[in-house]
């Protein structure tokens, strides 16, 4: 064994602190009351209770602020006296002029408060500017923790010097978070020697589950000498978690710097409380949060994207894919947001629509339950009517033979649905010369009509041989297509709607009143149902002559 063996381990456990990113930081008094109890009983080193904050936008619950009021207020089991812990945020002590004003606001003297342990969580650039903010902490009494965040990708020689630059300041522990959740045993080992280099005081560690490592890298670090580990209760934190309270309790009893670790109460407080919160809020790793971490990108961008109903499955891949290559370690909802439509750069294509669209009418066949229900009435309307019949990926709910061509454009959706086309016998419209090169091969040998894409917001714009869209869904390039290709006009079937509170059913009537307002759009008409603020006939209605 190698120092660990020798050296007990604290375990502080932040599940208020972290986990209030999902509900604010607003928790039920009775969760806090049975929380508080089931860290007494199992005899934690400590409890960061919350953030100290300054910050005042949007409503947020106590344990944001955990103001010493307030701690007050609460029932702390004695046995969690001098175990109190809080967190204040880098950015907000990293300012020298006002550095000091800022600790005066925000902490009384140790002899006055509930808190004995202030933790600051800083990122490598904040470090140096709030380091001077530990002399003022330390006077005031308490004991000092030093977070550094995002570490995992810099040089042993970085790490080192970072840890040079805290050995000149009083820091009591200080810690290395894996922020991306990208560590492996052997990475979690080097940084460890590397911040050993220069600092000989106590080590910590903060892990994320994204690759299901969070444990694996904690017994690793400990293994190397770290003493001093955060988790959560079932790991409730941002996106894909934390280490688990349960399972670090379990497999570090023999390090635990305590006389005895009773885990009943934890049990009982995740079954009364947790495991229903998990349920709500969905924290914890999947291949998502796996690929983020595999990448490097911030588990924040995944959870945004599971949060947000308009993101398929296609596309949070397809959005992982981009930050890959991008660049994704600081969260930017903007970044989401352009990386969720793929295409950049100028347009271009080599397939003109109007070949084959020219002065017909365009029946654009969706993927809602509609086309099945109306089948019927939809292949006597296209047989009878011979309208140009554009089918959305891969959908197969009419007669085949009644569909000319069939559109998709998201490279991710393209690749997953590859196979499937090759054996489907229509045309593939798509903005083939700039899909990525695997898509490409994926799709060799079958007929592509290129039709190009760009996207830009609020835009629509129709070419000969390319389209400017809002956004990249194959319904607006679709709809490109048929206006590019001088249609008489367009029919829908299949596009019957998400619920009104889905976030989807507002972004597709946003896509319409674009449409609508874009110069040489066509008239548009749903001939099945349809929740979207669009004008609807009957298919049946066609039966006759109107």
């Amino acid at each position: 064994m190698t120092s660990s063996s020798r050296q007990q381990v604290k375990i502080l456990d932040c599940t208020l602190r972290d986990g209030g990113y999902y509900t604010s930081w607003d928790f039920d008094s009775q969760l806090v009351q049975d929380y508080l109890q089931a860290m007494a009983a199992l005899n934690v080193g400590y409890v960061e209770v919350g953030f100290r904050s300054l910050q005042n936008s949007g409503f947020k619950g106590a344990f944001a602020y955990s103001t010493d009021a307030f701690l007050q207020s609460l029932t702390i089991p004695s046995e969690l006296n001098h175990k109190i812990g809080v967190m204040v945020n880098g950015y907000e002590l990293s300012d020298p002029p006002t550095q000091r004003h800022v600790l005066e606001r925000l902490f009384l003297p140790k002899s006055e408060s509930p808190v004995s342990l202030v933790r600051i969580a800083c990122h490598i650039h904040e470090l140096e500017s709030c380091l001077p903010a530990t002399h003022w902490l330390h006077e005031q009494g308490y004991r000092v923790g030093v977070n550094i965040m995002q570490v995992s990708d810099c040089s042993p020689e970085k790490i080192s010097g970072l840890a040079k630059q805290v050995a000149d300041y009083p820091v009591d522990v200080l810690y290395f978070a894996d922020s991306m959740g990208s560590l492996q045993a052997e990475q979690t080992q080097k940084i460890v020697d590397a911040l050993r280099e220069n600092w000989a005081g106590e080590l910590g560690i903060h892990t994320h589950d994204n690759m299901c490592m969070a444990l694996g890298n904690t017994l690793s670090a400990v293994e190397s000498g770290v003493t001093w580990v955060d988790c959560t209760v079932t790991g409730m934190g941002r996106g894909p978690g934390n280490l688990q309270t349960e399972y670090a309790v379990l497999a570090l009893e023999k390090h635990l710097d305590c006389e005895a670790s009773n885990p009943t109460k934890l049990l009982g407080l995740i079954r009364e409380h947790f495991s229903s919160l998990k349920n709500q809020y969905g924290w914890g790793t999947n291949p998502y949060y796996y690929l983020a971490g595999e990448y490097g990108i911030h588990p924040s961008y995944v959870q945004e994207m599971l949060a947000d109903r308009r993101y398929s499955e296609e596309d949070i891949l397809a959005v992982l894919e981009h930050l890959k290559i991008e660049g994704g370690k600081k969260f930017n909802l903007g970044t989401l947001e352009a990386a969720r439509h793929f295409y950049s750069g100028l347009p271009r294509g080599q397939w003109n629509p109007k070949s084959e669209i020219e002065n017909r009418e365009v029946l654009i066949l969706g993927t809602g339950p509609g086309v099945s229900k109306y089948r019927q009435a939809l292949e006597a309307f296209v047989s009878k009517h011979r309208p140009f019949v554009i089918a959305l990926n891969t959908q197969q709910n009419i007669d085949e033979n009644l569909i000319d061509v069939r559109a998709a454009c998201h490279p991710v959706r393209l690749l997953a649905d590859c196979q499937e086309h090759r054996k489907l016998s229509q045309p593939l419209v798509t903005p083939a010369s700039m899909l990525p090169e695997d898509v490409k091969q994926e799709l060799k040998g079958k007929e592509l009509l290129d039709f190009g894409i760009s996207v830009d917001t609020d835009v629509f714009e129709f070419n000969d041989y390319f389209c400017i869209l809002p956004s990249s869904l194959v319904l607006a390039y679709a709809l490109a297509i048929a206006t590019s290709g001088h249609a008489s006009r367009i029919l829908l079937a299949g596009f019957d709607g998400y619920d009104a509170d889905d976030p989807r059913r507002k972004e597709i009537d946003r896509l319409f009143q674009l449409y609508a307002m874009a110069p040489n759009s066509l008239e548009v008409l749903a001939i099945t149902p349809t929740r979207y603020e669009i004008p609807v006939q009957s298919v049946y209605a066609y039966e006759i002559k109107i």
